[in-house]
């Protein structure tokens, strides 16, 4: 069964519609990637799937139809996002930021809060040097690990990342596919947004494509990937991004 089941999902901007008639799914531990240009509806989609945007449409999680349930019950349920533009708090701390991602155990003490910074300073080294640090002096890359550090502290059984390769070096970029590909042997699910589609289909599992609002292609990602139709489109762009 899968984890994350979503059937004719559609939203819209004042009438106009972003995205339509979206359906996808995410196993337990899968990594599933959406791919595209931009303006296709991509963030759309993470954003009513994390409830922050009104969609109609059937979302179910672990079998339960989701429904009007808000983004906090949604997070309770084992679902995070980090979103594309990754909104840390600029003026605390890089711990303090992780801290406040284990809200959902808030309950737990302080035992189990450390236990937890110390398995996402095991993921992300330079977050445990940079730990005193204001989030707001670390690099775009370190951003980057740190919004991801502060969506795993809770502890998430699916995971969803909007765009988490935009505006980084290359080699940063490697990192940061190598921690997503790190991520799948602990079991996490993952639904990543990527603007680079070779990055994103060397990771995944399943992909799909998605344009002006809709799924155009779908498929195991070594099959999309040697599709002349996205090696065309998407691949020798992502090509010369790194």
């Amino acid at each position: 069964m899968s984890l994350l089941e979503i059937t004719d999902l559609a939203v819209a901007y004042g009438g106009i519609p972003a995205i339509e008639g979206v359906s996808l799914s995410v196993a337990a531990g899968q990594i599933v990637t959406v791919i595209g240009p931009n303006g296709a509806g991509k963030s759309t989609l993470l954003n009513a799937i994390m409830g922050i945007l009104p969609a109609s449409g059937t979302i179910a999680f672990d079998g339960a139809a989701l429904g009007t349930s808000d983004v906090s019950e949604r997070v309770q349920a084992g679902m995070s996002l980090v979103p594309e533009k990754r909104e840390l708090f600029a003026s605390m701390s890089v711990e303090d930021n992780l801290r406040l991602g284990f809200y959902r155990f808030r309950g737990q003490g302080r035992a189990a809060m450390e236990a937890a910074l110390a398995e996402i300073y095991d993921l992300f080294p330079r977050l445990k040097e940079r730990r005193a640090q204001d989030a707001g002096t670390l690099s775009g890359g370190e951003r980057q690990m740190l919004a991801m550090g502060r969506a795993l502290m809770a502890k998430p059984r699916l995971l969803m990342l909007d765009e988490p390769s935009l505006g980084l070096a290359p080699r940063i970029v490697r990192d940061i596919f190598h921690t997503i590909t790190a991520l799948r042997r602990t079991g996490v699910a993952i639904l990543l947004i990527e603007q680079n589609a070779r990055a994103a289909l060397q990771v995944a599992d399943h992909a799909f494509v998605l344009e002006t609002g809709r799924v155009t292609l779908t498929g195991d990602s070594a099959t999309l990937a040697a599709d002349p139709r996205i090696v065309e489109m998407y691949l020798g762009q992502a090509r010369s991004a790194g």
